[in-house]
C-alpha cells in the first residue's frame, strides 16, 4: 500500500529518445564548444584563493553577523571579501584584494585599519589580532592541486566504469560528464563570478552527480541488452524510459536540498550552491538525451556481443532472484 504516492513521470513512458539523438548530440557539442570559447577568451574571475591578497583577523567586542560584515566591506570598495569565523562568532578572518593592489607593509597596514573601519560598527567594534600577505605563490598550488583533483577523478571513474561495464560505456560517460562541468564552468565564466575553493568543490559534486546519473541508465542497459530481444536502439529507448521516473525524481530532491542551502547558506556557498543547481539540471538533461545516444556512434556503438556476461558474472547472475 503505497500511502504517499509520487508519480512525476508516468512508469510506462514510450518516449522514442533515440529519435532526437543527433540533435542532442549537437546541441551538447555546441554548449561544450561555446564554453571553451568563452573560457580561452575571458578566463575566469579568480578569487584570492588564486590570486592572493590581505589576510586581516579582527576581534569583535560581541559576536558578528558575517554576512553583514561582507557587506559593508563591499560598500567600502572591497567587493568578493573573504569573511568566515575563526573559532568562535566574535574572532573574524577577512581575505580581500587590496584598493591599490601594493603589498608592502605599509599598504598592508593600510588596508588593515581601512577593513576596521568599515567592519566596525557601534555598539560593537573590533580591534585587529593580525593582519598578513598571502602571496600569489599559494595561489598557484591551489591550482595545481585543483587540476590534479579533477584528472585523479576522472581516471579514477574510467577505470570503474570500464570495469563494471564495458570501455565504450566509460569513454561516453566520461564525455557526457566532462561536457556538464565544462558547460557549468562556462557558464561561470561567462557570467564573471568569483572562482573560488567552494566553486571548485561545486564543479567536483556536478562531476559526480552526473557520473551517479549516468550510471545507473548504464546498469539498466546492461541488464536488457542481456534479457531483451531486441535491436540496440530499442534496448536503449527502453532503459531510458525505464528509469526516467526514478532520474527525474531523483534530480528534483538534489534540486531544492541544494536550492534551500543556496538561499540559506551565506554568500560564502553561493558559488558552490549555485555550480551543483546548474550542474543538476545539465546533468539530468545528458544522461537522458547524450549518454546513451553517444553508445548509437562511430566506435562507441554497443552490440549485443559487447554485453554479453563474462564468465566471472555467470555466477552472480545465476544467484539473482
Amino acid at each position: 500500500m503505497k500511502l504517499f504516492p509520487l508519480h512525476l513521470i508516468p512508469n510506462d513512458t514510450r518516449i522514442d529518445f533515440m529519435r532526437w539523438r543527433f540533435v542532442t548530440i549537437a546541441f551538447m557539442l555546441l554548449l561544450m564548444v561555446a564554453s571553451v570559447v568563452q573560457i580561452a577568451i575571458n578566463g575566469f574571475n579568480y578569487a584570492l584563493d588564486f590570486t592572493g591578497g590581505t589576510s586581516v583577523e579582527l576581534v569583535f567586542e560581541k559576536p558578528a553577523d558575517v554576512d553583514a560584515v561582507r557587506e559593508r566591506l563591499e560598500a567600502a570598495g572591497y567587493p568578493g571579501a573573504q569573511v568566515q569565523t575563526m573559532g568562535t562568532a566574535s574572532d573574524l578572518m577577512i581575505r580581500l584584494q587590496p584598493k591599490d593592489g601594493a603589498t608592502d607593509a605599509e599598504a598592508i597596514n593600510r588596508t588593515a585599519d581601512d577593513v576596521l573601519r568599515a567592519a566596525s560598527v557601534e555598539g560593537n567594534a573590533a580591534t585587529v589580532k593580525g593582519r598578513s600577505f598571502v602571496g600569489p605563490q599559494v595561489g598557484q598550488d591551489l591550482a595545481k592541486k585543483g587540476i590534479y583533483a579533477i584528472v585523479f577523478v576522472v581516471v579514477g571513474f574510467l577505470i570503474y566504469i570500464a570495469f563494471r561495464f564495458e570501455w565504450k560505456f566509460a569513454v561516453s560517460a566520461i564525455i557526457t560528464t566532462l561536457g556538464d562541468v565544462l558547460i557549468v564552468a562556462g557558464w561561470f565564466s561567462l557570467a564573471g563570478r568569483e572562482f573560488d575553493l567552494t566553486l571548485l568543490a561545486g564543479l567536483l559534486t556536478v562531476m559526480g552527480f552526473s557520473i551517479n546519473d549516468t550510471i545507473v541508465v548504464f546498469d539498466r542497459v546492461r541488464e536488457n541488452f542481456r534479457a531483451m530481444r531486441a535491436e540496440p536502439l530499442e534496448v536503449l529507448n527502453t532503459s531510458i524510459n525505464q528509469t526516467l521516473s526514478r532520474t527525474i525524481i531523483t534530480s528534483v530532491v538534489a534540486f531544492l536540498t541544494v536550492l534551500a542551502l543556496y538561499i540559506y547558506g551565506g554568500g560564502s556557498l553561493e558559488g558552490m550552491s549555485e555550480a551543483m543547481m546548474i550542474g543538476i539540471v545539465i546533468g539530468t538533461a545528458s544522461s537522458i538525451l547524450v549518454a546513451c545516444p553517444l553508445l548509437t556512434l562511430g566506435f562507441l556503438r554497443v552490440t549485443k556481443q559487447d554485453l554479453l556476461p563474462k564468465a566471472r558474472d555467470e555466477a552472480a547472475l545465476a544467484r539473482r532472484p
